[in-house]
């Protein structure tokens, strides 16, 4: 509701699109609108006015060429639904409708975006033209078809697209289905007549979201009952709907527009940030549930997950008794995502919010909670996982062990042993070992026990442990803090005294650490780590909230969260919508993940069945080049390419990710000698001053972040996956199939970075990881290296700088 006397302006969603095509003076004069609108809509200058044959619809000056457009709510309130040019505010006028959806409630306002090929047909600021692909002979655009996920476009051979003069792509449904899932009244009918994918995208470009949504899961391929219980029914308005009643429309979450000033800000500030903006109802209604134990949201990238987890605190701190601070963790694997986190839920909830939450990557909480107990392992060092296999290598080497590898040990040590607590040699002979693949007899484990004992005494005789260790520790801790608990509630009933609720103890009274406990990409933590998050809260309702996507795990973390007392069946949820990438972008990126079966950290299979995006843009390509100096010259000339191509006012956001930091240092050499900018990414980002550069690092360090344009380089057999994994196919095939999957994660994860352009690079033969078909269209253009098809200097000059010989494996 408006304050009387005062003029509220929000932003209906689907006019970001068209606002991010604005030139970015046009930008800045809107960002002066707003406030001017808000403090005097009937001033002068703005030329406020409604629209002829419109009583809902107004125009107002945003500068001398421009005018927005806005819906009249009532009592002072309007929503912009878009800017035209002031000779063209009339245009197509007539399709312009408004409604409040019978399934839903929510206001919806469409027929006034621009279509999608009118759009598009506007040069893009900051958005430079493609380089040509290697499959050129590809059509311009994929098809829809109805398949549970989009086609991924370099992974198999493309169909012929629906014919327009074929059967309507809605033909199996009625009007009342399309009804029923809450489509617009005013598109069903244009619905039912859609005949392939142009008209299908031409059609749901500027309709309401939800329409959008269930149109394209509809031609996806996914049925009516799925559709109705994962898109529908978690929006449907509870109680009669009033089609008068536009206030109480508006005030439904299922109603798209912003309602408050940032949301506008962040539009015009940011090109990507609607899904910043806008916290979907399917999302919402996981925030607010009450869960009756720990619970789990699944999704592939850009769906949210994140967002789903910072509102879910906010949610869990306001609802917490006054009194304690530090009573919800927060908690991650990466140390700069814990950064990250704390930065956005302070701007999305405030700092009374974050005062009551504890913020901080696992080992950090693990490290403290050792501290605090008097346990710091005596001075001992952290050493990093490197140093560890470093570590196993060498003892075997030392006692000329040859029966088993140090890589199986050491995950036999950090999955089973250390990851379950086992820290005798009667309960390794009985541990579950669920995942490990290779079976080991009664022998071999008193073997491998006397190899941990001897290796465990190595570390220690060096003052270091790993950090693995110190989780276990840290765990034993708050275990056996948690056992006095326990005990004491039991002797409080034993002795007929009735036990507070967690929520109302005494601050003097010993319990547990946190009141709730809400993790961010969970698939990254390891046993050991998950057995210290279930000590330090109680169980019951809302106790563990966790969220995250195992097709992203790019650590040797492999868990089943049932084993270690985190029971979430029938507590589990995926989100399917991106937000981040694009349909052509995200269609090449499942193809980057092959045909592997993923689980869900709890003995179960996952599956990113379902998974799309509404958004568009250019088809991702794929590059050969001869020689490796080629590839770095022709990831030059794209870098140039898109700087050239950028208005002066913006710089877009590029990088490039590479398998090692050989390549790194390459490529980062390379751009800088080509007067391109460039810094590396390191533990905590880009080096300060830095930010504005192409940024150029190994495929793990992508992990949470984004940018506008991203090229995956030196794809590469022999670097992806590394050299020599082919020897442990035979002999350790369950860990040659893990290798293989961690290697398809991270490919994944860094091409999931992109937003608006993906292109992926090698030099020789292209990895048997890449979809076969990127490669045949590169063999079939003969290699060609640089964005033009040449193929740049010879690689002999940029050897005589040591910087640009090719890796080992490609010599």
């Amino acid at each position: 509701m408006s304050v009387p006397g005062k003029t509220t302006l929000r932003l209906l969603d689907k006019a970001d699109k068209q606002i991010r095509k604005l030139p970015q003076s046009v930008k800045g004069a809107l960002y002066d609108f707003q406030y001017k609108f808000r403090e005097n809509p009937t001033a002068t200058g703005l030329k406020f006015q409604q629209l002829k044959g419109h009583d809902k619809l107004h125009s107002a000056r945003v500068n001398a060429d421009y005018r927005a457009l806005l819906f009249h709510v009532g009592d002072g309130d309007y929503i912009l639904v878009g800017v035209r040019k002031r000779q063209h505010v009339y245009d197509n006028l007539d399709r312009f409708r408004y409604e409040v959806n019978k399934v839903t409630g929510a206001l919806e306002i469409f027929g006034i975006v621009e279509s999608r090929d009118a759009a598009e047909e506007a040069p893009q600021e900051g958005l430079a033209k493609p380089a040509p692909a290697v499959e050129a002979t590809e059509p311009a655009e994929p098809e829809v078809k109805p398949e549970p996920v989009p086609e991924p476009a370099p992974a198999a051979e493309a169909a012929e697209p629906p014919s327009s003069h074929g059967a309507p792509l809605f033909a199996a449904y009625s009007a009342e289905q399309l009804r029923r899932l809450g489509v617009a009244e005013g598109l069903v009918e244009e619905a039912l007549a859609v005949r392939g994918e142009s008209a299908l995208l031409e059609l749901v470009y500027g309709a309401p979201a939800h329409t959008e949504e269930v149109l394209l899961a509809l031609a996806d391929g996914r049925g009516f009952d799925e559709v109705l219980e994962d898109i529908t029914a978690p929006v449907t308005a509870e109680g009669p709907v009033d089609p008068a009643d536009f206030t109480a429309a508006l005030a439904r979450p299922s109603t798209r527009v912003t309602t408050s000033d940032t949301g506008l800000r962040e539009v015009l500030e940011d090109d990507f940030s609607a899904w910043k903006v806008f916290l979907h109802p399917t999302q919402e209604k996981l925030v607010r549930r009450t869960y009756r134990g720990p619970a789990r949201v699944s999704g592939g990238p850009g769906t949210g997950k994140t967002i789903v987890a910072l509102h879910r605190v906010k949610n869990l701190v306001e609802n917490l008794p006054t009194g304690r601070n530090k009573a919800v963790l927060l908690t991650t694997y990466n140390t700069n995502l814990a950064a990250d986190l704390r930065l956005r839920l302070r701007d999305l909830a405030g700092q009374t919010v974050l005062d009551r939450v504890d913020i901080v990557n696992i080992d950090s909480l693990s490290r403290r909670i050792v501290n605090e107990g008097g346990q710091g392992g005596h001075g001992r060092r952290p050493i990093s996982d490197s140093q560890v296999t470093r570590e196993w290598r060498g003892m075997l080497t030392e006692l000329g062990e040859q029966r088993w590898t140090a890589e199986f040990l050491e995950d036999e040590w950090n999955q089973v042993i250390v990851g379950q607590g086992i820290r005798t040699r009667s309960e390794y002979f009985r541990a579950r070992r669920a995942g490990r693949g290779q079976r080991i007899s009664r022998a071999q484990r008193a073997e491998i026990w006397q190899l941990v004992e001897r290796f465990t005494m190595r570390l220690e005789e060096k003052g270091v442990w790993t950090y693995r260790q110190i989780a276990q520790a840290a765990a034993r801790i708050e275990g056996e803090r948690a056992a006095k608990i326990l005990e004491n509630r039991d002797r409080e009933a034993r002795a007929g005294g009735q036990f507070l609720h967690r929520a109302d103890e005494s601050s003097t009274r010993l319990r547990f650490r946190y009141e709730h406990v809400v993790v961010d990409e969970a698939q990254d933590l390891s046993s050991a780590d998950w057995t210290l998050l279930r000590a330090t809260v109680d169980q019951g309702e809302n106790d563990i909230f966790l969220v995250g996507d195992t097709h992203q795990r790019i650590y040797d973390n492999r868990v089943s969260l049932g084993a270690l007392g985190i029971n979430i069946r029938g507590r589990s949820s995926r989100l399917t919508l991106s937000y981040r990438t694009t349909r052509e972008i995200l269609g090449s990126a499942l193809g980057l993940l092959g045909e592997e079966e993923w689980d869900d950290l709890d003995d179960g299979t996952d599956t990113l069945s379902g998974y799309r995006s509404v958004l568009r843009g250019p088809r991702p390509v794929f590059r050969g080049s001869r020689t490796w100096a080629a590839e770095c010259d022709a990831i030059v000339a794209w870098a140039k390419d898109l700087r050239d191509n950028a208005p002066h006012d913006t710089a877009p956001s590029i990088a490039v990710a590479a398998p090692t930091k050989e390549e790194v240092d390459a490529v980062q050499y390379a751009l800088n000698r080509g007067g391109v900018r460039a810094a590396s990414l390191g533990r905590e980002g880009p080096p300060a001053g830095f930010e504005e550069a192409v940024h150029v690092g190994t495929l793990h360090r992508f992990k949470g972040l984004e940018y506008q344009h991203v090229t995956i380089a030196a794809m590469c057999e022999g670097l992806v996956p590394r050299a020599g994994l082919e020897r442990l196919r035979a002999s350790d095939p369950t860990r040659y199939a893990q290798e293989v999957q961690k290697a398809r994660s991270l490919m994944f994860v860094a091409a999931t970075r992109a937003r608006d352009s993906l292109t992926i690079t090698w030099h020789g033969d292209p990895s048997p990881l890449l979809p076969e078909k990127a490669a045949r269209a590169e063999e079939a253009e003969g290699g060609a290296a640089g964005p033009a098809g040449t193929t740049g200097p010879e690689e002999e000059g940029f050897e005589d700088n040591g910087l640009f010989k090719p890796p080992n494996a490609l010599l």
